[in-house]
């Protein structure tokens, strides 16, 4: 794929939605990398089920590390894998407390060495917590930067470090929020809506599938 395309198909992006945003529910940094911890390998929808529950009581790393882990519990338990995000969230609040002064930091170096924190949940807190550009790789932002042509690689690494260089600058900012909702609600796993998908024609993905609508 060619610059000229990608920057079509960011273009569209832009031109459908110009200021895309995570679809996780936060008020502020911390609420953001909190929610983004609970989100791995859980649905946004079931993590704001729990958070609209936990914020509005317990919202700031003092707060929640009051609540200690047999607190927290009880509101995340909706959420896969809890205890152990249980955990790693208290264990989050006592460093930012005891080693940032109750900020979240805003180098990678530090996010993550936070529990519960890896590059994609750094990459998430950098860029919409506080608008670096970076591109926090997913299941969702690797199936599509590989299906459509954008950034094919092997692994997530490879995807972000092709993306980060592939995609035209002036779109690298929101690409990742584009890139994880295309492929949510268009470019699914499955079976993708190539029928009803904006950038169709320039997608490079071979086999694209027909409308259900038309007769077999």
């Amino acid at each position: 794929m060619n610059l000229e395309k990608r920057r079509q198909i960011f273009a569209r992006f832009w031109q459908a939605q110009p200021h895309p945003t995570t679809e996780l529910e936060y008020t502020s940094p911390f609420e953001l990398l909190i929610a983004v911890i609970l989100s791995a390998q859980a649905t946004d929808v079931s993590v704001n089920k729990a958070t609209r529950k936990l914020f509005p009581l317990a919202s700031t790393p003092a707060q929640i590390h009051v609540l200690g882990i047999e607190g927290l519990m009880p509101y995340i338990q909706t959420i896969g894998l809890y205890r152990t995000k249980a955990k790693n969230v208290i264990e989050t609040c006592r460093i930012l407390l005891e080693q940032h002064g109750g900020q979240v930091p805003r180098t990678r170096e530090a996010l993550e060495a936070l529990p519960g924190v890896g590059r994609k949940t750094a990459n998430v807190v950098l860029n919409t917590a506080f608008g670096e550009p970076a591109i926090a790789v997913d299941t969702h932002i690797f199936r599509v930067a590989n299906r459509t042509g954008i950034a094919p690689g092997k692994n997530v690494e490879e995807v972000e470090r092709k993306l980060m260089q592939l995609v035209p600058k002036e779109f690298v900012m929101d690409a990742h929020h584009w890139l994880i909702l295309h492929g949510r609600y268009t470019c699914i796993a499955r079976t993708p809506k190539c029928w009803n998908c904006m950038i169709a024609d320039l997608c490079e993905y071979k086999a694209k599938t027909p409308s259900p609508d038309k007769a077999i």
